[in-house]
């Protein structure tokens, strides 16, 4: 499996009027390529049957699916991966369910929390929160730009080199600043899945992180 880690994570959440398989076609036919189903307060065959309906819109687009959370639905529906909060379960019981394959992404508040992540071997981190966000429950203490700065030297320092992601009530006007932090890439929920144009919304996002990309792969390149 490709283990790319993509430059942006699309969120679903719960919306009214609108179903997850919902969300995520629109998310699909604006070019997002990675999809994070997060799915709240809802028994396993409700979840399942959310993932399923997902997962096959996520085929038909060749996008990434990774499930919160939940292992078992991961497995049940053949996602590509998993994204683990602090209290679930251990990446290393997940990788033993779900197989070298698996994308496993682990949530981190502190620089503490990346060490003990990169440890565990998981694939990706979700930082955060970034600011304040009604789509967390029990949110951790918000960073701001300068904690992102802050922990993201320390990584540096410390030669951690996993992808970084953040997260947390991320908008349009926050991702130059964000991205020049150093991090990997941004994981995005309500400034789509609350915006009167699903599609447009994601296809600018995903436009600001190209230029972006562009840019630093101009900085870093060596001259020929």
């Amino acid at each position: 499996m490709n283990k790319t880690i993509s430059y942006l994570h699309y969120i679903t959440q719960e919306s009214a009027g609108v179903t997850h398989d919902e969300l995520a076609l629109s998310a699909c036919l604006s070019g997002v390529d990675w999809i994070q189903l997060r799915v709240k307060n809802k028994s396993y065959d409700e979840w399942l049957d959310i993932a399923l309906k997902t997962e096959l819109v996520c085929r038909k687009y060749n996008v990434k699916l990774i499930i919160n959370d939940n292992v078992s639905i991961a497995k049940a529906v053949k996602a590509d991966g998993v994204h683990l909060g602090k209290t679930d379960m251990s990446p290393q019981e997940a990788r033993e369910l779900l197989g070298a394959d698996a994308i496993i992404g682990g949530t981190a508040n502190t620089f503490e929390d990346i060490q003990i992540r990169d440890a565990s071997g998981i694939d990706y981190i979700g930082l955060g929160p970034f600011r304040f966000t009604s789509t967390k429950e029990n949110l951790s203490p918000v960073l701001g730009i300068e904690g992102y700065d802050k922990i993201i030297k320390k990584c540096i320092e410390a030669k951690i080199t996993i992808p970084i992601i953040a997260i947390g009530g991320i908008k349009m006007d926050d991702i130059k600043t964000l991205m020049n932090t150093g991090i990997h890439g941004i994981a995005i929920a309500s400034a789509i899945n609350l915006a009167e144009n699903k599609i447009d919304a994601a296809k600018k996002i995903i436009s600001e992180l190209q230029e972006f990309k562009t840019c630093r792969t101009s900085v870093i390149s060596p001259e020929n």
